[in-house]
Formats: structure tokens, C-alpha cells, sequence
């Protein structure tokens, strides 16, 4: 009788602590982990002079490339931005101003206030450039848009650039918001150094 109990003394210690081990390992299973990103190299931030035969000259990123925009209706000066590492695009629409800037200030504010189903959050930056003569808004769109990034600029009389950046993939601020602001800088050197060409031509 006595070996008995200890039989069963023994299975019951041995069942316990197998119950435990396996508790310890589920544990360890099914514990929550953080998503992880792949990690992103940046390229150096350089820049040349991209003039073109439009009535617009910028500076734009060496790691970038410009292509017409193919797009059924586009102008002959609509161009698209491209960074092919980070599968972007920053479309730009080109409009030639004849006393028709109100509807052009209507229809920026219009395409970015799309956005703002998904959105979080809009910031409205002014551009001031009197020396070039280039005013604007830039509109910094929080959350899980398709675009985050829009701006326009314009000299109120003649010419009218309007861009808006895209990414070729599903909207995810997440692991998009540390290339959105990589790009951004990008951005803010094209307005910055954004130049109108003097020649009279009809481009739109």
C-alpha cells in the first residue's frame, strides 16, 4: 500500500510540474510582440537644377527622376517626381492663371480636404516667397491617408504648381511616417528653391 502511494505521490509531483512547463511555454508562445519594420538606409540629401521646357524651374533629389505624367487629360506640364526606393511619387499639375486663381485655390483645398475622412489631423503651412515671387500652402495630413503631403504655389497672376505626394502601397502611417518625413525635407528644398520662367508660353 505504502509503494502505492508513492507511486501516486510521485505521478501527481511529475503531472504538476509538466502542467507548469507547459503553462511557461504557452506563455512564451503567445506573448505579444512589437511589429517590426524593415530598417531603411537613406541616401545623402543632394540635389540638382531640374528645368525642363516647363515655365517652372526647382531644385529636386539626386536619389529622384521626373517623368510626364501619362495620365489621360494630363497637361503637357504635368510631371510626376518619382523616388524608386521608397516607391513614391509627388504629382505635380501645372495651370496657366488667367483670371481664374479663386477656382484653383478652391479646387487645392478641395483635394485635400478629400483626405480628411481618414485623417487625423491637417496643418495648413503659408509659403512666402517674395523674392521669387512663389506663395502657396503646404497641407500636412496626419494618419492612414493616401496622401500625407500636399502643397501649391502660384504667383497669383500667370503660373500654378500644385503637388501631392503618393506611395505605391497600402496606407500605413505606421511604417511610412519616417520616409514621409525623409521626403518631406525634400519637399520643402523644391518650394524653396521653386523659380518661374519669364518665356510666354501656353503649357496647360
Amino acid at each position: 500500500m505504502t509503494k502505492i502511494l508513492s507511486k501516486l505521490t510521485a505521478f501527481a509531483f511529475c503531472f504538476s510540474l509538466l502542467l507548469l512547463v507547459s503553462c511557461d511555454n504557452d506563455d512564451e508562445t503567445f506573448s505579444p510582440r512589437p511589429r517590426g519594420y524593415p530598417r531603411i538606409h537613406f541616401p545623402e540629401k543632394t540635389y540638382s537644377l531640374y528645368e525642363g521646357e516647363c515655365p517652372y524651374a526647382f531644385e529636386i533629389p539626386k536619389y529622384s527622376n521626373i517623368s510626364l505624367d501619362q495620365h489621360k487629360g494630363a497637361d503637357p506640364c504635368w510631371l510626376n517626381l518619382n523616388f524608386p526606393q521608397f516607391h513614391a511619387t509627388i504629382h505635380l499639375s501645372y495651370k496657366t492663371v488667367n483670371n481664374n486663381i479663386a477656382q484653383y485655390l478652391e479646387d487645392s483645398h478641395v483635394f485635400a480636404n478629400k483626405h480628411q475622412i481618414k485623417a487625423t489631423g491637417l496643418e495648413e503651412i503659408p509659403i512666402l516667397r517674395d523674392s521669387a515671387k512663389v506663395y502657396g500652402l503646404i497641407f500636412d495630413i496626419s494618419g492612414n491617408t493616401a496622401s500625407n503631403l500636399q502643397f501649391y504655389m502660384t504667383d497669383s497672376t500667370q503660373h500654378f504648381l500644385r503637388g501631392a505626394l503618393y506611395f505605391n502601397c497600402v496606407p500605413n502611417v505606421d511604417s511610412l511616417k519616417i520616409v514621409i518625413d525623409f521626403i518631406k525635407k525634400d519637399v520643402l528644398h523644391l518650394i524653396h528653391t521653386t523659380r518661374w520662367k519669364t518665356e510666354k508660353k501656353k503649357f496647360s
